[in-house]
Order: structure tokens, then C-alpha cells, then sequence
């Protein structure tokens, strides 16, 4: 029977001496395409936040629309129309956009423009009506904030950029928006129009906050602050947990887990390649492949058959522990042009699982430099070598540092990180 180890103990943080001076009472409008109960990438971290602030005795109001990421299908219980409605003690407001099962190139452009049109009147009037301290709009998508940084400006608010995604690099570095030179001007150029406007810019990354400067963004302006993740509910299991059973594994199998969007930056195929090359010498060796995303279905087409790889849904959050758990290894492939424009947000599940972690990605990216030597690091792109770094890790002649990974982790906490937010925000809690 499966049994919980100690969860590990946060690290203790200092909270800016800044927070202190800002007012007990506090109001925050949340402007961004992605919101809970979305529980894959930004949507997730977006809900955690805005549920925070309003536990700590913030007013938080939130303009969205429907869950939708990342299959880009609007799950049964919402409709793709306007609502509004009390979630966890946030007031959301929710609006149509325009979705397609396959959202590649011109309409990974419509479905945001969409929604800054649909939403742009009930932000507006949201932000007149209720004049916040503070309007935090999410990147992406970056084309739904000229008009929260309008209204804000009326009423004289804070303006903050959390900024989960540099979606004009990535759109272009995985090949969205073509290579057409004029378009890239126009992109770039609105950006830098936009950043510039926001009084502080929050990021995910180091390697995020320097290519903001090279944008032009003053040092002041910018923070870092990494997606955290739960260590009261993500943390080592001693045994083997129940889904190797549910699933028919037995027990000398080997299981490679990848549990995330499944998109054109992740670069699963050379994983999936991997696991074409050693589905006949190393039948032991399972893949699994959990989750939603644009190119499943591709993937699904082109690797579908292979005798030791499974295609699953994302796993409900209740039992997300259990199921990091049940992996022998992680793999974390990243597209070799998008792998240094974020740090994943599924890193953190996976280091604090305790697991074994194999990792596509160069030696001088911010992630390789963020993990040292707690994972097997291999080239993107070369599914030769990720097929023998597995074979490897499967006969157990890998070293297994995990107590350096959950170090990693604790550098990751939740606790720490929504803590640092609120502070980033101006948000504390209210005087009885």
C-alpha cells in the first residue's frame, strides 16, 4: 500500500520591506485569456493567485473567458458566451472567443484578438466602475491589454504585466506566424509599445527577464518570480502507487512519463521517436504520454501504434501525486527553439515527485542551468541518445540524486512563491 513520505518544509523568505507602507485594503482587477478551473500552465497559476489575494482580504474581480486550454474545446458545464459568477471568492466575468480543434498558424492570432474584442467593453467598464489599486493583465495575451492599461490610467491604477509566456518569440521560434519579415516588425513593435506602458513587469524566468531588457523594459520595473509548485500536495510516495495496477503494468515494467500540453513547443515527437527505438529491444520500457493540446491528435495518427506507448486525458488534480508518482522518469523534451524562452511550469510536479528526470535541452539554457546536475541532460533533437539515456536510466546505471531535486523543489514552493506575488502586487491582508 502506497504511503506518503514527509512532505518537504518551505524555505523561509523575507517579504519586501515595501509591503508594509502599501494600504490594508486592497482591490485587483485580473485580465487574462486563462483562468482556474483550467489546471494545465497559466490558467492554473492565474486561479491559485487570484484566490489567494481574495483569501488575504483583497477585492478581486477577473475578466476571462471559458476554460479552454489546452485542447481548445470549452468542457462540458461552461458555454462560449458571456457569464459571471462567484468562483472561490473571486468575481469573474467570463466572455466568448473564437475556437477550432486545430489552432495553428493564423488562428493561434484570431482566437486571442477575439477575446481582446469581446472583453475590452466589460473591462473597461469593470475597471471605471470599480476603480482597482492594482490591474494585473496575463501574458498571453498581450493583445487584450492596450485597453486595461487605457481604463487604468483613468482611474489612476497600478498596472502589472505577469508575463507566463513571450508569445510573439515563441509564436515565431515554433514557426506560428511564418517568417514574413513585415509581420514581424508589426508584432514586435506592438509589444514594445505595450510592455512599456505597465508600471512593473512580473516574470517566470531569468532568461525571460533579460530578453524583456533587451525590449527595452527598465531593470526597475522587472522581477522574477518562478511557478510554484504544491508541496503539500505534490511530494514523494514510498511503494508503487495504484495506477501502474489500473493500468496493467506489472511490476518489472519501467514507466516514462510525460503529463502536460501536448504542442508544437514541447517537441514530444523526438520522445515519442525514442520510444519507437526501443518499443522491440526494450519492451519493459513504457511510455505515457497524459494530457491535451494541439497535436495530440497528430501524435496520436503517427506513434499510436507502438505496443509500449499510451496516450491518456490529464488526470484529475485529486490524484495528480499519485500519478507523477507511479514514473520511473520524467521527460521533459522542450523544442530547441522555444527551450530557453521558458522555464515549464510541469518542472516543479516533477521534482518534487523525487523521480528520475530526463531533460532535452542545451547546456547554457537557464533550465539546464536551474537543474546542475539533478537530471539526465540530453541534446534536443536526437533521439538516439534519448533512447539510450533511458535505456540507461532503466538499468539503473543512471546516479539518482534526488534529494538534489527536491532541494530544487523547495526553491519552488507554493507557499513561498504566492507569497512573494501578493507582495509583488501591493496586496495584504485585511485589519479585522
Amino acid at each position: 500500500m502506497t504511503q506518503p513520505a514527509v512532505a518537504p518544509s518551505p524555505e523561509s523568505i523575507v517579504i519586501p520591506r515595501q509591503v508594509a507602507s502599501q494600504p490594508t485594503s486592497h482591490s485587483i482587477l485580473i485580465y487574462g485569456m486563462n483562468y482556474a478551473p483550467e489546471m494545465a500552465g497559466v490558467g492554473r497559476y492565474t486561479g491559485e493567485i487570484a484566490e489567494h489575494l481574495a483569501a488575504l482580504g483583497s477585492q478581486v474581480t477577473v475578466v476571462t473567458c471559458p476554460p479552454h486550454y489546452p485542447g481548445w474545446a470549452v468542457p462540458k458545464g461552461f458555454r462560449n458566451r458571456y457569464g459571471r459568477g462567484t468562483e472561490g471568492g473571486v468575481r469573474v466575468y467570463r466572455t466568448p472567443l473564437v475556437l477550432r480543434r486545430r489552432m495553428g498558424g493564423v488562428w493561434r492570432l484570431i482566437a486571442p484578438l477575439t477575446f481582446a474584442l469581446s472583453s475590452a467593453p466589460v473591462v473597461f467598464w469593470q475597471i471605471l466602475r470599480r476603480r482597482p489599486d492594482t490591474v494585473m493583465c496575463v501574458e498571453p495575451t498581450l493583445f487584450a491589454s492596450p485597453v486595461a492599461l487605457l481604463a487604468a490610467s483613468l482611474v489612476g491604477a497600478q498596472t502589472v504585466l505577469h508575463v507566463q509566456d513571450l508569445e510573439v518569440d515563441a509564436a515565431f521560434a515554433v514557426g506560428h506566424l511564418g517568417k514574413a519579415k513585415w509581420l514581424a516588425g508589426l508584432a514586435y513593435g506592438f509589444e514594445r509599445l505595450v510592455l512599456r506602458n505597465f508600471d512593473r513587469i512580473i516574470t517566470i524566468s531569468e532568461r525571460m527577464r533579460q530578453k524583456l531588457a533587451e525590449k527595452g523594459i527598465a531593470a526597475e520595473k522587472l522581477a522574477v518570480l518562478r511557478n510554484w509548485v504544491d508541496l503539500e500536495h505534490i511530494f514523494p510516495l514510498e511503494g508503487d502507487t495504484s495506477y501502474r495496477d489500473e493500468l496493467g503494468y506489472a511490476a518489472g515494467d519501467f514507466i516514462v512519463l510525460y503529463s502536460g500540453n501536448i504542442g508544437a513547443k514541447q517537441g514530444l515527437n523526438v520522445l515519442l521517436d525514442a520510444a519507437e527505438r526501443l518499443s522491440v529491444s526494450r519492451p519493459h520500457i513504457k511510455f505515457v504520454i497524459a494530457g491535451e493540446g494541439p497535436v495530440k491528435d497528430d501524435l496520436v495518427s503517427q506513434y499510436g501504434h507502438l505496443p509500449n506507448l499510451r496516450f491518456l486525458p490529464f488526470q484529475p488534480y485529486a490524484r495528480l501525486n499519485e500519478f507523477l508518482n507511479m514514473a520511473d522518469l520524467h521527460a521533459l523534451p522542450q523544442d530547441r527553439g522555444a527551450a530557453d524562452l521558458v522555464l515549464p511550469s510541469k518542472l516543479g510536479g516533477m521534482l518534487a515527485s523525487g523521480k528520475q528526470i530526463v531533460v532535452t535541452a542545451e547546456p547554457e539554457t537557464e533550465l539546464a542551468n536551474f537543474l546542475g546536475g539533478s537530471t539526465i541532460l540530453i541534446a534536443p533533437g536526437d533521439a538516439e541518445e534519448l533512447a539510450t539515456a533511458i535505456e540507461r536510466a532503466a538499468r539503473g546505471v543512471v546516479q539518482d540524486r534526488a534529494e538534489l531535486r527536491l532541494s530544487l523543489s523547495r526553491r519552488l514552493s507554493k507557499s513561498i512563491g504566492i507569497a512573494e506575488f501578493a507582495a509583488l502586487v501591493g496586496a495584504v491582508p485585511a485589519r479585522e
